[in-house]
C-alpha cells in the first residue's frame, strides 16, 4: 500500500491514479463535512468537488504540519462557507446582549439520540445557527476564528451558538426521538 507522503507526491506530479486514490479515500468523510452546511445534498456535492479542486491545486502548499486530513477538512469547511458568504450577513441579526440573560446548561444534549437524528435537527436549523454550531461544536474552531471566517463579531458567534443550542433543546423536547 502506498504511503500518504507518496500519494501526495504523486498528486503533486499530476498522477491521475494518485489523485483518484486520494479522492476515493477522503471523499466520503469530506462529503459528510460539506453536508453539514447545506440542506441540499447536490450543493454539498458541488462544494466537495470544488474543495477537491482546491486541494489538488494547493497540495504543494501543504506544510506537513498537523494531519493531512485536517488540512483537507479545513479546505472543505472554507469552501462550504464561501458558497454561503454572500448571504450570511442576513442570518445574523442579534448580538450576545440579546441572549446573555438566557440560562444555557452545558449538559450533554445528545442523550440517547443517534447521530442521524441530531444531524437531521441540525440540518433544519436556521443557516446562521447551523454554521456557527458546526464550526464550533463539530469542527472545533474558536469564536475568534469563526468571527474571522464569517466576517461577524465574536459576540455574534457566541450568541448564534447559544441560540443553536436552544433550538436543539426545543426540537428535542417538542418532537422526541420517535417523531423525528
Amino acid at each position: 500500500m502506498i504511503s500518504e507522503a507518496e500519494l501526495i507526491a504523486g498528486c503533486i506530479k499530476g498522477d491521475r491514479a494518485s489523485q483518484r486514490q486520494l479522492y476515493t479515500q477522503l471523499a466520503p468523510k469530506m462529503l459528510g463535512v460539506c453536508r453539514r452546511y447545506f440542506e441540499d445534498s447536490q450543493e454539498a456535492e458541488d462544494a466537495l468537488q470544488e474543495g477537491f479542486i482546491k486541494v489538488f491545486e494547493n497540495l504543494n502548499k501543504y506544510r506537513k504540519e498537523g494531519s493531512f486530513e485536517g488540512w483537507v477538512r479545513r479546505i472543505m469547511v472554507n469552501t462550504s462557507l464561501n458558497y454561503h458568504r454572500a448571504n450570511l450577513k442576513n442570518h445574523f441579526h442579534s448580538d450576545i446582549e440579546d441572549v446573555e440573560n438566557e440560562i444555557v446548561h452545558d449538559a450533554n444534549i445528545t442523550g440517547s439520540f443517534t447521530v442521524d437524528v441530531l444531524l437531521k435537527i441540525i440540518d433544519n436549523m436556521p443557516t446562521g445557527y447551523k454554521f456557527v454550531f458546526n464550526l464550533f461544536e463539530m469542527e472545533g474552531f474558536s469564536h475568534k476564528e469563526i468571527a474571522g471566517m464569517m466576517n461577524i463579531s465574536e459576540n455574534t458567534s457566541k450568541s448564534q451558538l447559544v441560540k443553536a443550542k436552544k433550538f436543539l433543546r426545543k426540537k428535542i423536547n417538542e418532537f422526541g426521538i420517535n417523531e423525528l
